[in-house]
């Protein structure tokens, strides 16, 4: 009787997976991601969010959402032609400059990652990492000059 129960409890939880997954309308960057792109792959590797933790390399790191970013500011941080209707978060974060990931590489140089900004769409993430203890300003001319951001990462669901 146990096995005939497994089936359709799983199916259950899938349609109601699915269900919340539509009913909220867009991607979310919270879950388990895997590196899709040759930066996170020789970085950070795989990645996790939830609502209160970033962990990279099995580390976990406080974070704080601020706030939504828009799309305006999506397409300055990832250099993107459209957000096909994604979203975007803004997290604060205190990832030290000493603590070294994949292959002893670090997320900011010599600098502590202070700033995290996400845009998630479908079942692709996009993270950029930013050092500074102040908010960065996400426009393509402040980050045309800025020295502050770190580095972007491409994962995927």
């Amino acid at each position: 009787m146990r096995k005939t129960m497994t089936k359709p409890l799983l199916l259950l939880a899938a349609a109601c997976w699915l269900l919340t997954c539509s009913l909220s309308g867009a991607a979310q960057d919270k879950g388990y991601w895997r590196a899709s792109g040759s930066t996170a792959a020789a970085i950070t590797g795989d990645i996790a969010i939830t609502e209160t933790k970033l962990t990279i390399s099995f580390s976990p790191f406080t974070i704080a959402q601020i706030r939504r970013v828009d799309a305006a500011e999506i397409l300055a941080v990832f250099d993107l032609e459209n957000t096909n209707g994604g979203t975007g978060n803004l997290y604060r974060l205190n990832i030290p400059a000493s603590r070294h990931f994949l292959h002893h590489n670090s997320l900011c140089g010599s600098d502590d990652a202070q700033w995290m900004v996400t845009y998630a769409v479908d079942r692709n993430l996009q993270v950029a990492f930013f050092s500074g203890s102040n908010l960065p300003v996400l426009t393509r001319d402040a980050l045309a000059n800025s020295t502050d951001l770190c580095g972007t990462f491409s994962y995927i669901h």
